[in-house]
């Protein structure tokens, strides 16, 4: 089986292939992201990280803290499901959630995407793991990963992918979090992270796990 790592290369250069200028604008604008840095804000390892109540695809509040009762928690943000990378990303932690689950650990997935019937039909919505929605992008902003899109990407989104981001995220127009992970003990401390403004790159799941065993 592919890597993470080697279906997002592969999901990459197939996009360099087909819009080849659109990439070249890519890159542009996630080499300018990384000279200021974005992200840099993100929680760092051995900091605390804020407890947060969201809704589930239900509309049922699931609180940050009551999941550390039972356990270290992965939390990772992801754009949403039109982003074909979380996807592929979600796609490979569900395929190591047994993993996951039998260090006693819990993965939380938080997107801005409504909590609506629709989302509840979704792929990832029927994944065995946990979905928030982050409207707002509060919770993003409070782990220091929300990141305001630029309008190169934007106008691609509505005109090529024909994506109404302020629909879809219920009046977020613009507001997206940098793709995360981050794994928090029971006292909700940060032990490991992964953030990277690019939002084609993803932390492995064998990274996660190998985190998880240190942790415990």
């Amino acid at each position: 089986m592919k890597t993470l790592r080697e279906q997002t290369d592969a999901k990459i250069a197939a996009g360099r292939q087909a819009k080849p200028e659109f990439m070249k604008g890519v890159d542009a604008i996630i080499d300018r992201a990384k000279a200021f840095p974005e992200g840099d804000n993100a929680i760092k390892v051995e900091e605390k990280a804020p407890n947060f109540e969201l809704p589930d695809p239900e509309g049922n509040l699931i609180a940050l803290n009551s999941l550390l009762d039972k356990g270290p928690v992965v939390v990772t943000f992801y754009r949403g499901d039109w982003c074909p990378y979380c996807n592929l990303q979600l796609r490979a932690l569900q395929a190591r959630l047994d993993d996951i689950h039998a260090l006693g650990a819990t993965l939380v997935a938080i997107s801005p995407q409504v909590p609506d019937g629709s989302l509840t039909k979704n792929e990832i919505t029927e994944m065995e793991f946990i979905v928030l929605s982050d409207q707002d992008a509060k919770v993003a902003e409070q782990f220091g990963v929300a990141w305001e899109v630029p309008e190169f990407l934007m106008e691609h989104m509505r005109v090529d992918r024909n994506l109404d981001l302020e629909t879809i995220n219920n009046g977020n127009r613009n507001i997206l979090p940098i793709p995360a992970t981050f794994i928090l003990d029971t006292n909700g401390v940060v032990k490991w992270s992964y953030v990277n403004v690019d939002y084609r790159t993803r932390s492995e799941p064998n990274e996660i796990i190998d985190a998880l065993k240190r942790l415990t």
